[in-house]
């Protein structure tokens, strides 16, 4: 059960979620890679509620560190958290419930709401002791929302990971909820399935969670399409679904969708039944997005739903350079790699430049004579010059092969379409589109020993 509202009368559970905008389609919080950019990037193509990247209380807490806080979230300049970046959610990772709390005030008059990390399953979060390798410490995890939830002007929300039972995920799950917070994102995975061994996400488990609890949940895995989307939330019953690499490797994932869409809260299985495996469609078929929908494969929308590689980067590049906050390189290269990824596969050489490529950071603006100002505004210019370079050649390239293929535009696109040996669309290579990487290989047991069996597919 919910804990009841504080003191400070701020929203919880469903109003939050109202006054969010009932968000249906969400981008996940990513190291590096959902920041302000590409935030605003995401919107554009339908995203309606976006996470920061993971912050570290401990490193933010410290008021003389700057550095690192203005390079998570960069209050001075004015862009973070402003109203065309909202609504907005700032994650934190962090052990000491007084660091946390600390660290969220800063953000908290810029955000809607602060959301802890219980999921990150990287080697730095067990050095550091946070993500989910405090799922097993439930006490601090306890304190650690309940400090914001009973502390902090705007609402605590929390990202798990689940537990190989269903069992205990819900009772994680009610414990999260018992301590304040207000929305739950269930990612279907555990803490062991990650890199190569990621795997699939158990929707099961993430349904069960949605049975559980009377907060909004949104459903974390397993989001490669548009049609993945509806899916999930037929299937899990969620008031949302969050996506992370299917968002990264196609911006434009929940482009065209219905801004609003009817997800009827599947109700707890029966006494005499361990599930409920009832299915809610969201979505009538005679709406465009819809699968069955005869416009569903034209030109039309599906270059809606993947759009021009070389447009998309272009675009990105673009967004980045129009802001005053500054944008890492790295997640500037780093998102390139991923929306170019189908065309540089085949442009090798274009693929090398990319990982040759060195900008450099941003020049800060500097006062000063005319001449140095404008040298500076030159500098500026030409940040990024060289990975624009790129993506003009690729966009040239690509060009050349939509009209080869196409015959200058008279094979429609959904004749260029494959399936490939796992039942995945496969799109022309000048169009972005997920990625997805092999199952990890299937343990055989014989005579109480494991061994590797073929790969699934």
């Amino acid at each position: 059960m919910a804990t009841p509202p504080t003191a400070s009368g701020k929203l919880t559970g469903y109003d939050l979620y109202r006054a969010l905008g009932s968000p249906k389609y969400v981008v996940a919080p990513m190291v590096d890679q959902s920041e302000l950019a590409w935030r605003r990037l995401s919107r554009k193509y339908g995203a309606q509620l976006v996470y920061t990247p993971m912050i570290n209380a401990k490193l933010f807490v410290d008021s003389t560190n700057k550095t690192y806080r203005t390079a998570q979230f960069d209050i001075p300049s004015g862009e973070e958290g402003n109203p065309s970046d909202r609504p907005l959610i700032v994650q934190f990772c962090a052990n000491d419930p007084d660091q946390l709390l600390a660290s969220a005030e800063v953000v908290a008059p810029y955000c809607n709401a602060v959301d802890l990390n219980l999921g990150c399953p990287q080697d730095i979060a067990k050095k550091g002791r946070y993500g989910s390798f405090l799922q097993d410490e439930w006490e601090l995890i306890y304190k650690l929302i309940n400090t914001l939830h009973k502390n902090l002007s705007v609402p605590v929300t929390a990202k798990f990971r689940v537990f190989p039972t269903v069992e205990k995920t819900v009772e994680y799950a009610k414990m999260l909820e018992s301590a304040g917070a207000q929305i739950l994102t269930c990612h279907g995975r555990l803490r062991e399935q990650r890199g190569q061994n990621t795997g699939v996400a158990d929707w099961l488990k993430i349904r069960a969670v949605k049975q559980a609890v009377s907060v909004p949940v949104f459903a974390n895995g397993n989001i490669l399409f548009q049609s993945d989307i509806l899916r999930c939330l037929e299937e899990t019953g969620c008031d949302g679904v969050m996506s992370a690499e299917g968002n990264l490797y196609n911006p434009a994932l929940f482009a065209g969708l219905p801004s609003t869409l009817s997800t009827p809260h599947p109700q707890p299985p029966s006494a005499s039944s361990s599930s409920d495996s009832t299915t809610y469609p969201v979505l009538d078929p005679s709406h465009p997005a819809h699968p069955l929908h005869p416009e569903y494969m034209s030109d039309e929308a599906i270059l809606r739903r993947h759009p021009r590689v070389a447009d998309m980067a272009l675009e990105y590049i673009r967004i980045v350079k129009a802001l005053k906050t500054r944008t890492c390189v790295s997640a500037v290269k780093g998102h390139l790699f991923k929306i170019l990824r189908p065309a540089l596969m085949r442009e090798i050489d274009l693929r090398d430049a990319l990982g040759r490529a060195r900008a450099g950071e941003r020049p800060k603006p500097q006062k000063g004579s005319a001449t140095v100002e404008g040298e500076q505004d030159e500098a500026v210019k030409n940040w990024l010059s060289d990975y624009i370079d790129i993506c003009e050649d690729m966009k040239r390239r690509m060009e050349r092969d939509e009209k080869e293929h196409t015959k200058g535009g008279t094979v429609p696109l959904r004749e260029l379409v494959k399936v490939d040996e796992r039942g995945l669309e496969v799109y022309p290579w000048w169009l972005v589109q997920p990625y997805w990487r092999r199952l990890p290989p299937v343990v055989v047991k014989e005579g109480g020993k494991e061994k590797e069996g073929k790969k699934s597919q």
